[in-house]
């Protein structure tokens, strides 16, 4: 729903609202909030709400720290496992300066920007998840362990599947927040679960991703479980990915997806870091269906790259070395500059790669270039791009230095 201030302040009268979640994301894409009563919502929309960002990973120091969150009205949502009486709200914020000038280390604006850039091109994309993390079970203090919820396998069903009805709980939650799943299954690995979204635009996209983490750890609290998002957080089982759904239109006219992965091809070494941000990422790469050589293929699940068998508006362009400890603004901003950078400068396809990149003899692999193989590899690779520097504020790129 697109709305308007006065629909907002109108819906909270109406819905016995009270309380208001004004929610931002750190550099590294953790959610956090301030959380008004109804009553200061006006002002929030007039003037916005401080905050201390000395107290926020990546956002600097004491020093003139005072930044102020404005809430987009477009955003608004009701938290649905809240109580009726007494109803909470949820609002993502715009970062400023006290003066109004945007702050350079929000990456939701990051993502604007990059949206904008492609519109004054004449492109609208879209982008859909596919997003996997595991359900532990809790100690007797309720503190997490290791211990999965389930020993399920790959679309396995109740009862060996004890995710299902968590899983079904999280999927009407969001449908209840206006965020459409399209589909959610049992993964490979035990108590592994998937719920993949249907497309929609970049911001949207990145907003639902967001909201989906921490819907997913709320249901599973709930449930009296973790959840668990670490890119594989058992060394012996698969990791989890979230792949990315990439379509666009030029001037109204579908781009192939053929031409949309140019760029993508050439830069995704330098946007590593971004789309694999922690040392337990490179733990992954490699393994059980995750790339680590920079290849693309029509539907062949052990490259970098495929492009899926679909028609019609589900044609689309799978990118699937990302995890979900990236931040989906960084994430999806790279990726829209990329796709922009390979079809304005009309870069070649390289030939494509049909082959099983995890069997295939090292002689063969040899010829493709490998992804970073660490975590301060691909801090390497960002901080001397060029092309990270100009989308990506230097605060932004050191704070991912680890």
């Amino acid at each position: 729903m697109n709305y308007t201030p006065d629909e907002v302040l109108q819906f909270i009268s109406d819905e016995d609202v009270k309380f208001v979640r004004l929610a931002f994301c750190d550099v590294y894409g953790k959610e956090r909030n301030i959380a008004i009563m109804a009553s200061e919502l006006p002002r929030a929309f007039s003037h916005g709400i401080a905050f201390d960002a000395s107290a926020v990973n990546g956002f600097g120091g004491e020093v003139r720290s005072d930044l102020f969150l404005h809430p987009e009205a477009a955003t608004l949502q009701q938290l649905p496992w809240h109580p009726q009486h007494g109803r909470v709200a949820h609002l993502f914020c715009d970062i400023a300066y006290p003066d109004g000038r945007p702050f350079e280390a929000d990456t939701r604006h990051i993502l604007k920007q990059a949206v904008e850039a492609a519109q004054k091109a004449g492109y609208a994309f879209s982008f859909g998840t596919e997003i996997e993390f595991y359900l532990f079970k809790l100690d007797e203090n309720g503190e997490p362990t290791a211990i999965p919820h389930d020993r399920a396998g790959y679309m396995d069903i109740a009862p060996d599947d004890k995710g299902e009805n968590v899983r079904r709980d999280i999927c009407l939650t969001l449908e209840q927040m206006g965020i459409y799943p399209e589909t959610s299954h049992h993964e490979s690995g035990p108590g592994q679960n998937e719920i993949d979204f249907r497309y929609a635009d970049p911001l949207s996209a990145a907003d639902n991703a967001v909201t989906f983490r921490s819907v997913v750890k709320t249901l599973a609290a709930l449930n009296g479980l973790c959840a668990d998002f670490t890119p594989r957080p058992l060394p012996k089982h698969d990791g989890s990915g979230m792949h990315i759904n990439i379509s666009a239109r030029h001037n109204g006219a579908e781009v192939p997806p053929r031409e949309l992965i140019r760029g993508l091809l050439d830069r995704i070494s330098e946007m590593t870091l971004f789309l694999n941000p922690c040392e337990n990422s490179y733990e992954r790469l490699g393994r059980d269906k995750a790339p680590s050589f920079v290849t693309w293929s029509e539907q062949n699940r052990s490259q970098l790259i495929r492009i899926p068998a679909a028609f019609g508006e589900f044609r689309r362009a799978e990118l699937r070395s990302p995890d979900p400890m990236a931040n989906p603004y960084l994430a999806f901003a790279l990726i829209l500059y990329a796709c922009l950078y390979g079809v304005e400068n009309n870069l070649p396809l390289p030939p494509e790669a049909d082959f099983n990149t995890f069997t295939a003899p090292l002689e063969k692999l040899t010829q493709y270039k490998r992804l970073p193989a660490s975590l301060a590899e691909a801090y390497a690779a960002a901080s001397d791009s060029a092309f990270i520097r100009q989308y990506i504020p230097a605060s932004v790129i050191e704070a991912y230095r680890k």
